[in-house]
């Protein structure tokens, strides 16, 4: 799954000089998210292991999802289908629920073997599986040495398995490759500016799917809202995973950029300042026409946010944008 930018289809670059943007983005954001997110799965592993009814994992779980989401939008080298078995989502057909109903409801002897469980379908692997474990009634009173326990430990112990392999490929493989960007050998990016435009687009998308997905899908229509389509609704993460992924994409761009951004740091601030109001972190306010106004203008924020960093990020950078594919709409 590739995210499309809505603003940016096509790039004009232009001459500028080699910045140290490719090395600060890996530096301070990308290699350090990847290695909070392994350590984090370590103690939800470690926590299973120990104890793994939903209530001794849910405060564990949460601090995994948290450094998950500054660098769950990625979608480039290793991540490109990594990410997808680490966060299932949106599934607005039910296949995570479907999948993990057929494995308990059989008692799928894969809830045993976590070496085996990476062939299991993603929809029952992942964050969202657990999500859905650990939190929906209809799941998450489990009792010890019961079948869903050990689907749980093991789905922990895969996640894990997915959190080091994530990292070892990033710091190994394509880190590598995107810091030699225009050397002798290197196939993939022909110049330093094209590793450039590689990250910067990570930035724009990942805006893109907050706006398009995580805020979209839970309002509907305006006749039809659909809360139940939030984002990790259950464990009351959508409004706190919208500001972690928002987080992370200004992040990046600030190492990308290798310098003061206030227009940017205004528009985050206004971003905040907005989701501030928000009442309910499951976004099931939108149910209600205020609810939902206020989430309206929460995805208005993140756009004019996006549209401040294509500009004074992606210019300065040499990506000069192309035409928006919404005019004339």
């Amino acid at each position: 799954m590739k995210y499309l930018s809505a603003l940016i289809l096509s790039f004009g670059l232009v001459a500028a000089p080699a910045h140290a943007g490719v090395d600060d983005a890996l530096e301070q954001h990308i290699l350090p998210g990847l290695e909070r997110f392994t350590e984090a799965s370590e103690q939800l592993v470690e926590t299973a292991e120990n104890d793994c009814r939903a209530d001794a994992l849910r405060p564990v779980f949460q601090d995994t999802f948290d450094a998950w989401m500054p660098i769950s939008d990625l979608r480039i080298g290793p991540s490109e289908t990594g990410a997808l078995s680490v966060g299932f989502w949106p599934d607005p057909r039910g296949f995570t629920q479907r999948a993990l109903n057929g494995l308990i409801a059989d008692e799928d002897p894969v809830a045993h073997d976590p070496d085996a469980y990476a062939d299991v379908s993603i929809a029952a692997r992942g964050l969202f599986a657990l999500d859905m474990l650990l939190y929906d009634p209809d799941f998450s009173d489990y009792a010890a040495q019961s079948y869903t326990c050990a689907l749980v430990t093991t789905i922990s112990a895969d996640l894990g398995r997915q959190a080091e392999a994530l990292q070892s490929a990033w710091e190994t493989e394509f880190a590598p490759v995107l810091r030699t960007a225009g050397e002798a050998g290197n196939t993939t990016y022909m110049t330093d500016a094209e590793a450039k435009r590689a990250i910067f687009t990570q930035v724009l998308s990942s805006l893109e799917f907050t706006s398009g997905k995580r805020l979209s899908l839970p309002m509907g229509d305006f006749d039809r809202p659909r809360p139940a389509q939030a984002e990790a609704r259950r464990s009351g993460r959508s409004l706190r995973n919208v500001r972690l992924a928002v987080g992370g994409a200004v992040d990046l761009a600030r190492a990308l950029a290798d310098r003061d951004l206030p227009r940017t740091e205004d528009a985050h601030a206004h971003f905040r300042k907005i989701a501030d109001r928000i009442e309910d972190p499951a976004l099931g306010d939108v149910a209600t026409p205020q609810g939902r106004l206020r989430v309206e203008v929460l995805q208005q924020a993140v756009k004019a946010l996006h549209d401040t960093i294509a500009s004074e990020v992606g210019e300065p950078l040499g990506i000069a944008p192309g035409f928006n594919a919404h005019d004339g709409d």
